[in-house]
């Protein structure tokens, strides 16, 4: 067991969480995850994008008619979803977007990868939830598994490696990779 600190000083009251969702919110989020978990399931990878495109943007989404998501990606709430033209969301990707999401043009996160507009202050007593927009600018690509945190800024034609995780900013062009994710090189197209 760690101990870090005065407890006395240091207790966190969870008997006064209050979930920031009112009751509304949390039907539509219901309804949200059986319509895309149904209507979609059937469909394997990147097949059916027209009518993913349609039921993301039925419930909110800022999605460009080029853009591609794949079946089983999970998205917390569409309507903080943005997609430029010809953005790819692959398989089993999480969006936990509760905060917007920005995705810039020709941007790809592969496969597994997870993406986290919010938290809750460590520092709270009542551990409230904050948020903060993610934006993954133009031609970036987060690989396989990486994990984006809130407020993080991928810069245009930047690469996250495969299971790395950013919680700070990352330049335009280059590469980061590890966690927590530093500078590892540069992205130089050919």
């Amino acid at each position: 067991m760690f101990i870090i600190g005065n407890m006395e000083n240091n207790k966190l009251n969870l008997t006064k969480y209050h979930n920031v969702y009112d009751k509304k919110h949390q039907l539509i989020r219901l309804l949200w995850t059986l319509v895309w978990s149904l209507g979609t399931c059937f469909l394997p990878m990147s097949i059916g994008a027209g009518w993913k495109r349609f039921l993301l943007r039925l419930f909110g989404a800022h999605v460009d008619s080029t853009a591609i998501v794949y079946s089983k990606v999970k998205i917390f709430w569409p309507a903080n979803l943005y997609m430029g033209k010809h953005v790819r969301i692959g398989a089993n990707v999480t969006i936990l977007n509760v905060a917007p999401i920005y995705f810039g043009e020709q941007s790809l996160v592969s496969d597994g990868a997870y993406l986290c507009s919010g938290s809750h202050d460590i520092r709270d007593p009542f551990f409230s939830q904050i948020t903060s927009p993610i934006h993954i600018e133009a031609q970036a690509w987060i690989a396989t598994q990486a994990f984006v945190g809130m407020g993080v800024t991928i810069g245009e034609g930047a690469v996250v490696g495969g299971r790395a995780a950013v919680f700070k900013d990352v330049e335009p062009w280059t590469v980061v990779g590890g966690n927590p994710a530093k500078k590892i090189g540069e992205r130089k197209i050919i």
